[in-house]
């Protein structure tokens, strides 16, 4: 970011159309909210942090726009129909891009009964095979998480499914020794067995870590998928018939169907537009791009009242008899004479 600040910069943008502000959320980041001279804010962070900052905003002498990217708790759904290898090529893909650590991560995957054991098989198969290291190696996918923060959640959170009665199809485990002490290094993690009922089928881990469960038909799937307050990405795979069921269905603003390149990520910024529900977003509406333009344009109507032009009299103009009662009336005539001498 840092980089791209400066090429603005060398580019000629006058001083103050572009700042780069760096510093912690709650002291700098609430310096911004506060302050009078901001009109509009943009914000991707997590729900707590956005729904604060919604709050406080509101708390200003008047509305000013807020557009918020508050993350999310994507589901993927997999019909008994689905095309199994595109299925699971594209879950790992979204589920560990970047380490899991970005809001429309795979983080629920929901798999019909039927088709549930081979899908598992695909999965920990290629999920087993992806090279943990260096993110500036070519051969590596998987790099390190953020910050030591993210490295003892993760730890957390294992511990937590382990104790609930999670079984870990693959990962599970931070890495250490050589290269990984350089680094926050966590293995990519599929969990099954996790009850419905636990909190991390809801709760954004924000990490390599997806939960998958058995499903008996697609309306419990659906139902699971929507019981959370995040509404950002969902995927699916199945019919032609099933996917248009999916989209009309799904709570989320942005949806994929039978993409193996990813069940719920590969938004192109810029181009297409990104944004949720619920939770996920606080205008309802995709942004990002010439998108976001609207959502901070005023609108003005503008209504001018013009009098009407006074027309002139013609100088050549004959006066209009007098009329008495309706009756036309002849002027008397004034003859003056003159005296002759």
């Amino acid at each position: 970011m840092r980089l791209y600040a400066e090429c603005l910069r060398d580019a000629g943008f006058p001083p103050g159309v572009f700042n780069f502000v760096t510093g912690p959320g709650s002291t700098v980041g609430q310096a911004l909210v506060d302050s009078p001279e901001v009109d509009g804010v943009t914000f991707t962070g997590s729900f707590d942090v956005g729904m604060k900052m919604y709050r406080d905003f509101a708390n200003r002498n008047h509305v000013r726009p807020i557009v918020l990217e508050l993350g999310g708790k994507n589901p993927a759904i997999v019909s008994r129909n689905a095309n199994l290898e595109d299925a699971a090529t594209g879950i790992y893909r979204s589920a560990f891009g970047l380490q899991g650590q970005k809001c429309s991560a795979a983080s629920r995957i929901l798999v019909e009964e039927p088709v549930y054991d081979e899908l598992l098989a695909k999965l920990k198969s290629k999920v087993d095979s992806l090279v943990i290291g260096d993110p500036t190696e070519r051969a590596t996918y998987i790099g390190p998480v953020v910050n030591q923060n993210s490295y003892n959640e993760f730890k957390n959170f294992t511990e937590e499914i382990n104790q609930a009665g999670g079984r870990f199809l693959t990962g599970g485990n931070v890495k250490s020794g050589g290269m990984y002490d350089y680094g926050y290094y966590c293995e990519p993690t599929l969990v099954t067995n996790l009850p419905f009922e636990h909190r991390l089928w809801k709760h954004e881990m924000f990490l390599p870590i997806a939960t998958i469960g058995k499903v008996k038909n697609l309306d419990e799937a659906m139902t699971i998928a929507n019981d959370v307050n995040y509404g950002l990405t969902a995927g699916f795979y199945g019919s032609q018939k099933e996917s248009a069921w999916f989209f009309d269905n799904i709570q989320a603003g942005v949806t994929y169907a039978n993409r193996p390149q990813g069940a719920t990520t590969g938004a192109w910024p810029g181009f297409q537009p990104f944004g949720g529900w619920k939770g996920s977003g606080a205008s309802g509406k995709n942004g990002g791009g010439y998108y976001y333009t609207q959502l901070y344009m005023h609108e003005q109507i503008q209504t001018l009242v013009k009098n009407a032009p006074v027309k002139k009299a013609k100088a050549t103009a004959k006066r209009r008899p007098e009329r008495v009662e309706g009756k036309k009336v002849a002027k008397k005539k004034i003859v003056k004479k003159k005296s002759r001498k």
